[in-house]
């Protein structure tokens, strides 16, 4: 006998659009556009659509305002994925700004606007599953604005079987501690088959009534070994504050969840219909990813580590999928994306072919931040033979050699400067260099070296192309140690530190006659990585400070002008009150071997042993470089033999299909 008949697809009637109650008030809000949906390539599919047993149905939302969440690729692919199925209705929704949030607080003479889908405005809490994907910690205020607004109990414990199954995706996933209080469970690794594994698994359960509700739902999720569900794992602490233990506290729980990891990127073309925004995004723009995963082992990296191993889509499929995602959506630049684009086996043919097919059209192609050892200008030039020269993007990370020997990025001063070099002197007038400031055993002067790195690279350009209008703009981030790294044992640097050391920088750029006013400056301040870095490495103890800053406000914290670093410091001191530890405890605290980790009973793939290897060999100066296991042999960081997979790489021989110019 089913537990209830909410879930019960014949007791369960379509949920009316919210869109009467909202139309009437959008003209009081800003941008209202991101809020009405119909898209092109959007997808309104019909409530009970299932051509015979239960419909499955999807809520997916990048916690994060609509400009930044539709370009968002993962929700793309994921939106499309799950559409494809004709058993499955999947619809979007995004946070909304402050404003709306009053407009929907206030309500109509019906009572508050429930949170809604931009698709069909149907209420996100009559879907099975609320599915929300963060790449970000600092959207996790913005999760519990949508569950309140949505109506659906903010702590998982109080969630009955009429209330949908909060899941976590993302990069941020890979630690979900920090919010196990408000979510349901938690996926780590590629999304495009687990959601529909999880279908499936929803799917029997409804088909079955709803034995057991929710509880035997999460359980047989759990039992998967690859869904993460925290209300079955007991986390205990030591006196000082450190974990004692994770464990499952009932039978069939793994003791670890391991990541899913998608081995065939041809089979999974996607997007294959790219959404075309009403309102201006961040990225305008249709974009192809030409391969997962990077080996370059850069150790302050996450994404490289915890996408591991690295996986090619071949040059037909990337050929299809811009010719293809062109047509179908009108856009006019197509972005090639990875963690490392040039690093693409067969990247020089990419360019080349794709080049020769759109070469007289208004389509241009663009390559991400590009590292400064894989950068040929035959390269840039194929990418900029439609005439459009943006800047050119390196990362050196580190401002001196030996602090990019700490984090493994092996690239020399005369690396960059011949690079640099080589793209003045073809034309090019514009460089930006990223730095991350804060890193392990840094120093004044590593950070010093930047301005005198800057300072170069406007000398080299203005001695190779003859002209004076040369720029460098250099742009530093707050490094923040992340789980899964080499650098997830590092101590972070404290924010008044890390404001000096790029106070002084600035003084020293700005301060130089000669290359100052050639020279850009742009960073953020320390506060906001510090708080990244309290959620970043947090446990669950610190559900409770973000549950604080939301009630006090806080909202888009990805956003400076809504960040409030007094709200955070303000809700550590109040919600961590008694229990031993606070703000600084979990940032600028080094920790050791032996700790027990949030994150330890959630596997990467990664060995924890080579792990710690690499962050010896980071604090050693006599220690060799990580190469690149495509081209080495294997360093045994544990991924392919535990994840059951293998690198993919090309060159596969093959050519751009059709060849035919456009």
């Amino acid at each position: 006998m089913p537990v209830t008949g909410q879930r019960l697809e014949l007791d369960r009637p379509t949920p009316a659009s919210v869109f009467p109650r909202l139309e009437p008030r959008l003209s009081s809000v800003q941008k209202p556009i991101q809020y009405v949906g119909g898209e092109l390539n959007s997808t309104v599919k019909d409530w009970h659509c299932a051509p015979d047993g239960p419909t499955v149905r999807w809520a997916l939302m990048y916690p994060d305002a609509y400009e930044v969440g539709l370009p968002n690729q993962g929700v793309q692919i994921l939106y499309e994925v799950l559409n494809e199925c004709d058993w499955i209705v999947a619809e979007r929704t995004y946070s909304v700004w402050p404003d709306m949030e009053q407009v929907m607080r206030t309500g109509d003479a019906q009572g508050p606007i429930p949170q809604f889908t931009v698709d069909a405005h149907r209420p996100v809490r009559d879907f099975d599953v609320f599915g929300l994907s963060f790449s970000t910690e600092l959207g996790y205020t913005n999760m519990l604005n949508a569950l309140d607004l949505a109506g659906i109990p903010m702590h998982a414990v109080d969630r009955t079987d009429d209330d949908p199954i909060v899941l976590a995706g993302g990069h941020a996933a890979f630690n979900p501690e920090p919010i196990a209080t408000f979510i349901d469970a938690a996926v780590l690794g590629d999304g495009e088959e687990v959601v529909l594994a999880i279908s499936e698994v929803v799917r029997e359960w409804k088909t079955e009534g709803c034995p057991g509700g929710r509880d035997e739902l999460l359980r047989r999720l759990a039992v998967t070994g690859n869904i993460y569900v925290p209300k079955f794992y007991d986390v205990t602490y030591g006196a000082d504050g450190t974990i004692e233990a994770v464990v499952p506290n009932r039978p069939g729980i793994p003791f670890r969840v391991t990541k899913h990891t998608l081995m065939d990127l041809d089979a999974w073309p996607y997007p294959a219909k790219p959404l075309v925004p009403l309102a201006e995004t961040v990225h305008e723009r249709f974009s192809v990813e030409i391969f997962r995963g990077c080996t370059r082992g850069c150790r302050f990296c996450q994404a490289g580590m915890i996408t591991r191993p690295v996986r090619e889509r071949s040059i037909e499929t990337i050929g299809a999928m811009v010719e293809n995602g062109i047509r179908k959506s009108g856009f006019e630049e197509v972005g090639l994306l990875s963690l490392s684009s040039a690093d693409h086996t067969e990247i020089g043919e990419v360019a080349k072919q794709l080049a020769d097919r759109y070469e007289g059209t208004n389509v241009s192609l663009s390559l991400p931040s590009t590292r400064v050892d894989a950068f040929n200008i035959n390269l840039a030039n194929e990418f900029s033979r439609n005439g459009r020269r943006s800047g050119l993007t390196f990362a050196p990370e580190g401002g001196s050699e030996r602090l990019r020997k700490v984090i493994n990025k092996m690239v020399t001063e005369e690396d960059l400067i011949r690079t640099v070099a080589a793209a003045y002197s073809h034309g090019w007038r514009q460089v930006k260099l990223y730095f991350m400031c804060g890193l392990p055993t840094e120093t004044d002067e590593d950070v010093m070296e930047i301005a005198d790195l800057a300072k170069k690279v406007i000398a080299k350009g203005r001695e190779v192309s003859g002209r004076n209008d040369i720029r460098c703009t250099v742009s530093i981030g707050g490094f923040v140690p992340k789980p899964h790294t080499p650098f997830q044992w590092a101590a972070q640097l404290d924010a008044e530190t890390t404001d000096a050391r790029l106070k002084k920088l600035r003084d020293a750029v700005r301060d130089d006659k000669l290359y100052g006013r050639a020279i850009g400056f742009r960073y953020h301040d320390g506060k906001p990585g510090t708080i990244e870095g309290l959620l970043s490495r947090g446990d669950r103890r610190v559900g409770a400070v973000i549950e604080q800053v939301w009630r006090d406000g806080g909202r888009f914290d990805g956003w400076s002008e809504h960040f409030s670093y007094d709200r955070w410091a303000e809700s550590c001191a109040t919600a961590l009150a008694g229990t031993g530890v606070d703000l600084g405890w979990y940032t600028t605290r080094a920790r050791d071997y032996d700790e027990v980790l949030p994150w330890d009973h959630l596997d990467s793939g990664l060995d924890k042993d080579w792990l710690w290897a690499d962050w010896e060999d980071a604090l050693n100066p006599d220690a060799t470089d990580v190469e690149d296991c495509r081209w080495t042999p294997c360093y045994d960081c544990g991924v392919c033999p535990e994840m059951n997979t293998e690198i993919q790489i090309g060159p596969t021989g093959r050519s751009l299909l059709p060849l035919a110019v456009v």
